[in-house]
């Protein structure tokens, strides 16, 4: 039986991701579980092997067919002369976009089995003009999900997100039982996809939005408004929920044990106690999708781009959880 091809975009040039795919593409245990397919550029690549003391890559390939092991697909999309390693580019954001673009297309296709990214740089991005706040928005829309949520993974944490790259300002106007509801289906199916904490059906905990889940409405109405009725009917529906929690008590470790995935309803509610507990291991990935994605949980790291510091655990981690749903 012939190993899953997976397509890993080499996210924003002058960050981390470079770094991070050439050390992929040495991982001789990940080769035995998937072909990685690097979507980037030679010329990058090739610099960023120079800057970090790291071997090139030995394979290149020009169409998806000739894909037999590790091997970079090059784009084409920037040369070297067009950035600095480190600093913010349109150049730079208009490739990563370019990466993840092709890579989509693969997958839907049918030409490659799942989709892993490495970070995009948001200003980047801006710069270039690409409308796209991040990888989670650009995925729903190229795939034309009806809906999509994000789920960061690790073994110590789950958490799929009501909303994400929005001001806070806007979260409460956003919040409504249909999109908590949304966000509360795809991490039960998700959490069924990868198993559960006791091997039944997922327990969840979803979050409230105010201190003290808002006290019975006395620091705000959310809770009683939108999210209480949002639990009753997802248990009316048969999940097995609990909350609203109040957020500064629902990462406990007691209650972690017992909750397979909680459901946050912005985006650093979730992210930060995942970060601060797992950060190498954590993976996200974007439910909801007609194809699968996954990513690391870091960003463009641009300070210590080109130094050879970059960490790839997330990476790893994120294509073997690729490789682990395409195998459930």
């Amino acid at each position: 039986m012939s190993l899953p091809k997976i397509a890993v975009t080499m996210g924003d040039p002058a960050g981390v991701g470079p770094e991070v795919c050439l050390r992929l593409l040495q991982n001789d245990a990940m080769a035995k579980r998937c072909v990685p397919v690097i979507f980037g550029d030679r010329t990058v690549l090739e610099q960023s092997a120079e800057q970090c003391g790291l071997a090139k890559p030995t394979k290149y390939i020009e169409g998806l067919a000739e894909a037999e092991g590790p091997c970079v697909l090059d784009l084409g999309a920037i040369t070297t002369n067009d950035f600095a390693t480190g600093t913010v580019n349109a150049a730079t954001g208009r490739a990563g976009y370019t990466y993840v673009e092709d890579a989509i297309n693969a997958a839907l296709s049918g030409q490659v089995a799942a989709v892993t990214t490495a970070p995009l740089n948001k200003e980047a991005l801006r710069a270039a003009g690409i409308p796209f706040p991040g990888h989670t928005e650009i995925f729903a829309e190229l795939t034309h999900a009806q809906r999509a949520c994000m789920l960061q993974y690790s073994s110590e944490v789950r958490c799929v997100f009501v909303t994400t790259h929005v001001p806070y300002a806007e979260v409460p106007q956003l919040l409504t039982k249909e999109r908590i509801l949304d966000t509360l289906e795809l991490g039960a199916q998700a959490m069924r996809r990868i198993g559960c904490i006791d091997g039944n059906e997922p327990k969840i905990g979803v979050l409230g939005l105010n201190p003290h889940a808002g006290e019975h409405g006395l620091f705000g109405n959310e809770e009683e408004t939108i999210i209480s009725p949002a639990i009753e009917l997802a248990r009316e529906r048969g999940f097995d929920v609990e909350g609203p929690i109040p957020p500064d008590t629902a990462f406990l470790p007691a209650k972690r044990r017992t909750t397979d995935v909680f459901v946050c309803l912005y985006h650093d509610q979730g992210h930060i106690p995942l970060k601060a507990l797992c950060f190498d291991e954590a993976v996200n990935t974007t439910l909801g999708l007609p194809i699968i994605r996954t990513s690391v949980d870091h960003g463009t790291a641009l300070d210590i781009a080109g130094k050879g510091e970059a960490n790839p655990s997330s990476l790893f981690e994120a294509v073997k959880l690729a490789q682990r749903l395409l195998s459930d």
